[in-house]
């Protein structure tokens, strides 16, 4: 796919895109978002069944030709939605904006509440994996090299299935082969403070179970944290309260603060019409292409690091 789109009329889509922002039509901000995101160049295979559920499907973006090319890192991103909304859909812009980038995108979703409550999201997390690894090479992808990154509740999603190393063993899941974070806007220390989200994270499990913060060991991946300094949806306080545990733990951390920048703004930034208002598509790429470049295979990885716990 490589239409290309002129600026006056990118221009218009931008007006639209504030227009939207301003009184809450999301469905047309995602409509212009992905609609400029035509401009990449990029291929698309859509509907690939990760489970039984009619959510349990994904998703996969591809630089041009990427099948003719050396395997490439992937990036399995989730979106957010309070756990009660959202479709892979939507995020087009995402996985054209990485893949126009040079990267293998995966964009799944997931079981949503009422039907589905903590822990059985994690579960199409790690089920979503497995299918990313065995299907790697299929689209170009190297499964070696899985970089997981979430905004919003995909943010705690990300980070839960990059720290829960033993969840992701007893699935055979290879927890070296996730190579590097990049939560925007995560609730990584969640405390359920609404009807709906007591709902959602209850009995018999505890914040001890459903905080990613927890999870984390030394063998944590390499994090980047992304959060708008005025975010009143979710509180800076978890990138900071992550950011603090992963430092004590000795694990490779950054961090990108943006003052006055929303929620909404740290995921609007891969969208053409909305670049201007972060850095974070720069900030993320820099970060990935750090943890990605050269690695080892999961094998060697996993050696190393048990050698030094």
């Amino acid at each position: 796919m490589n239409l290309r789109l002129n600026r006056a009329t990118l221009q218009r889509l931008a007006a639209i895109a504030t227009l939207a922002a301003v009184t809450g039509c999301s469905s047309l901000a995602f409509t212009v978002a992905n609609t400029a995101s035509l401009s990449a160049s990029y291929e698309r295979s859509a509907d690939h069944a990760y489970g039984t559920d009619p959510r349990q499907m994904l998703d996969v973006y591809m630089p041009a030709k990427a099948a003719d090319q050396p395997p490439r890192p992937i990036i399995v991103f989730w979106y957010g939605g309070s756990w009660t909304s959202g479709q892979r859909g939507s995020y087009l812009f995402v996985g054209a904006a990485l893949a126009d980038r040079g990267y293998v995108v995966v964009v799944p979703d997931y079981r949503l509440y009422p039907g589905a409550r903590f822990p059985l999201f994690i579960e199409d997390g790690v089920q979503a994996l497995q299918w990313v690894r065995q299907h790697a090479r299929q689209f170009g992808g190297d499964p070696d090299r899985i970089v997981l990154m979430g905004h919003s509740a995909g943010g705690h999603q990300a980070a839960f299935l990059a720290y829960d190393r033993q969840r992701l063993v007893k699935a055979g899941v290879d927890p070296a082969s996730i190579v590097g974070l990049v939560g925007l806007s995560g609730p990584y220390a969640l405390d359920p403070n609404s009807r709906v989200l007591k709902a959602i994270f209850a009995a018999p499990y505890t914040h001890a179970d459903w905080q990613p913060v927890r999870l984390v060991t030394p063998s944590a991946p390499p994090t980047l944290l992304v959060h708008g300094t005025a975010d009143s949806v979710v509180s800076i306080s978890h990138a900071e309260q992550l950011r603090q545990t992963l430092a004590s733990a000795n694990v490779r951390v950054e961090t990108k603060f943006y003052p006055g920048k929303s929620h909404v703004d740290t995921v609007a930034g891969f969208a053409i019409p909305t670049r201007g208002r972060t850095p974070v598509l720069e900030d993320s790429l820099a970060f990935i292409a750090s943890v990605t470049a050269g690695a080892a295979t999961g094998a060697a990885r996993t050696a190393a690091q048990t050698a030094t716990q």
